[in-house]
């Protein structure tokens, strides 16, 4: 059975932890393809527990998913030379989603990423 109960987690009170869940995908930057797996590992350690926590786990999980595709739409159009710019946009469009996101998690809201692939419903 969930509960929103504020429990800590990891140390945390739950909204945090949510909004580490978004910030943590920007863990690539140091580290490449630590950003993807991070803020699922984070997801499914917690899910279970908080309701708040898996609807946050979900969404970032469809953008993670939906900007793996995007990435290979981008690779294969890299030929044309559309691939490149195509890259940078996803990549500003990465960190901006995820600020966006940490912001309104930390706030205790839920913000659905523009552009992404609903693999999970929420």
């Amino acid at each position: 059975m969930m509960s929103n109960q504020n429990n800590d987690y990891w140390g945390m009170p739950a909204n945090t932890y949510c909004t580490l869940i978004h910030l943590s995908q920007l863990t690539s930057l140091l580290i490449p393809g630590l950003g993807l797996i991070l803020p699922i590992l984070m997801w499914l350690m917690n899910k279970d527990k908080n309701d708040d926590i898996d609807r946050h786990g979900k969404v970032t999980a469809n953008w993670l998913l939906s900007l793996i595709i995007y990435s290979i739409i981008c690779f294969i159009l890299w030929v044309f030379i559309i691939g490149a710019l195509a890259f940078f946009v996803l990549g500003a469009l990465n960190l901006i989603f995820a600020i966006i996101a940490a912001v309104k998690a930390n706030n205790g809201q839920l913000w659905v990423y523009p552009l992404s692939i609903q693999f999970f419903k929420v």
